[in-house]
């Protein structure tokens, strides 16, 4: 018999590919965290913009905006 040499497409064609590792996941990560820490930081500057009764229309304080603000940045 006879057997055909067939390739099925692979549903993502990210995992197709042969990865080095180490070379491009660190470059990905350092990206993807400073992209986090700048929407952080947009976040807590509109929340400080914010005025005491606009903070109290969505239930916070301003004590509490700069004591969560800033644990909240940490994860």
């Amino acid at each position: 018999m006879h057997s055909s040499n067939i390739t099925i497409p692979a549903r993502n064609m990210r995992s197709s590919r042969p990865m080095r590792p180490g070379l491009l996941p660190a470059p990905i990560a350092a990206v993807r965290s400073l992209a986090r820490k700048i929407g952080e930081r947009r976040n807590r500057n509109a929340l400080m913009e914010l005025s005491d009764d606009q903070l109290k229309d969505i239930g916070l304080s301003r004590g509490q905006t700069e004591s969560d603000v800033h644990v909240y940045s940490r994860y």
